[in-house]
């Protein structure tokens, strides 16, 4: 399968043709699911270095440009994930000469933008997927007495283990301390939610504005926030974390509680005018590569309402 369909599929731009052929083409054999997610690495790369310009592939430039013009966007694409090897060659090295030091060398901050997913890598081992709209600022180099990133969004992470070495994830409302785990982290800063999910190893919670206020988890617990209170409930459903698939899940959620994963996953405010609708729950998923408006015309089927987008407030009425 070539990389130019597999990024137009990365990037909700196939037509359900091509849907169906990559999946019984991923489906055929284990390394072309290895060359998948190859490919998805380096998608990734190019959504952190996007910059807005023209030479990028988005749905309005890659849909609307000629055949000629798309080859250029694909080639301009195709030299950047050439920079992005190069840059992550030579921080390698890098990281190989100061980690001896056992010093911090400079911070990296990766943004996520809106409909989008990431999966890094950190100079530790520890591996990282990043959620829509999640910011992540973590050393270049991690020193010899603990491992700290800041996180302003969620993010699912698969911890290097290091007994010597904590790893602590900082957040505005409440901090995690690891030493080798994975776990799922929701934080965004204009939100009132702090949840923390353990799927296995054991990690310790505590509020930033009291840190006497913690606890330990056990796997398949989640902690999160209540009246200012730190709370732990089981977990039976998994699906919902499987954002970092690129997949909005959910099960028996309410019409309300869909929106708000809307908002978060794709930016737009969405305001409920018709609060009817907020009487039917709804289980199901949805890509994120499928956009927000593929999404309302599927739940448009079940019950009646419609919408209105205003692009200039980056807003959307449900009427």
């Amino acid at each position: 399968m070539g990389s130019e369909i597999l990024y137009r599929f990365f990037d909700g731009l196939t037509t359900d043709k091509e849907n169906h052929e990559i999946r019984e083409w991923v489906e055929a054999s284990p390394q072309n699911r290895k060359h998948l997610h190859e490919e998805r690495k380096l998608f990734d790369a190019l959504v952190l270095l996007h910059d807005g310009s023209d030479e990028i592939s988005s749905a309005d430039t890659v849909s609307e440009a000629p055949a000629r013009g798309r080859k250029r966007i694909l080639q301009g694409a195709f030299m950047r994930v050439a920079a992005v090897v190069a840059i992550l060659l030579m921080s390698g090295l890098l990281y190989m000469q100061i980690k001896n030091a056992g010093e911090d060398y400079g911070m990296q901050t990766i943004n996520v933008p809106a409909g989008q997913y990431v999966n890094l890598s950190l100079p530790d081992g520890t591996n990282i997927w990043l959620n829509a709209r999640t910011k992540i600022e973590y050393p270049v180099s991690f020193n010899k007495k603990e491992r700290i990133v800041k996180l302003d969004g969620q993010a699912y992470f698969e911890v290097a283990h290091d007994e010597d070495v904590p790893f602590i994830v900082q957040t505005a409302k409440g901090n995690v301390r690891v030493l080798g785990t994975k776990f799922d982290v929701m934080a965004y800063a204009n939100e009132d939610r702090f949840e923390t999910t353990l799927m296995d190893g054991k990690v310790k919670v505590d509020l930033a504005p009291d840190a006497g206020q913690s606890l330990v988890l056990s796997p398949n617990t989640k902690s999160y926030l209540k009246d200012g209170k730190l709370e732990v409930t089981g977990i039976d459903d998994y699906d919902i974390y499987r954002w970092k698939e690129g997949l909005i899940c959910f099960n028996d959620a309410s019409f309300e509680d869909i929106m708000g994963s809307f908002e978060k996953t794709y930016g737009p405010k969405i305001i409920v005018e018709n609060t009817r609708v907020n009487k039917y729950s709804y289980t199901g998923k949805f890509r994120f590569v499928d956009g927000i408006d593929y999404a309302l015309r599927v739940l448009q089927k079940d019950i009646k309402f419609t919408y209105e987008r205003d692009l200039e407030n980056h807003t959307i009425y449900i009427k």
